[in-house]
């Protein structure tokens, strides 16, 4: 069995030929090159989304069906809030790429609506993450009109 001993002091060689430490190891490196960052397609993808979702003339993300799912996932305790609803993304070593699915307001011009999205998702997903973002494709895949129901709010119950 071979003990492994590390003494600390000015040069000082113990036995069995390991050598002294001199200070914290890596000192003389960045920190920025001392490891690893991992970011996992769900944080990219809820950036994203709450990004998108503070766009003027947004009204919601996602497609028609996983809307109404989404509505129906948020009425179960536990369900989630769906930030990351019409949300796609991928995420790779040093860039991402961004699918949005949005359903804009009546009256607002898509063109606009669509350019502030990818303005603002491209600056909060490059700001928090360092990633570059290489493409934001917006799919507007319906309009809300002002006398439609909202349904994602809550019915009222038979019993006070």
């Amino acid at each position: 069995m071979t003990e492994n001993s590390t003494s600390i002091g000015l040069g000082h060689r113990s036995e069995g030929g390991v050598s002294a430490l001199k200070g914290r190891p890596g000192a003389g490196t960045p920190a920025e090159t001392r490891g690893k960052t991992t970011i996992a397609d769900g944080v990219v993808a809820k950036i994203a989304g709450m990004a998108a979702r503070e766009v003027p003339g947004i009204h919601n993300l996602g497609a028609g069906m996983a809307r109404a799912f989404g509505a129906m996932r948020e009425r179960v305790p536990g369900g989630g809030g769906g930030v990351t609803r019409g949300v796609k993304v991928e995420v790779g070593e040093r860039q991402a790429a961004v699918d949005l699915d949005v359903v804009v307001e009546y009256g607002v011009s898509i063109v606009e609506v669509a350019a502030g999205a990818r303005t603002n998702v491209i600056s909060a997903v490059e700001r928090m993450t360092g990633l570059d973002v290489v493409e934001v494709n917006v799919s507007v895949d319906d309009v809300h009109l002002p006398d439609e129901e909202e349904e994602s709010e809550p019915e009222e119950g038979r019993v006070r």
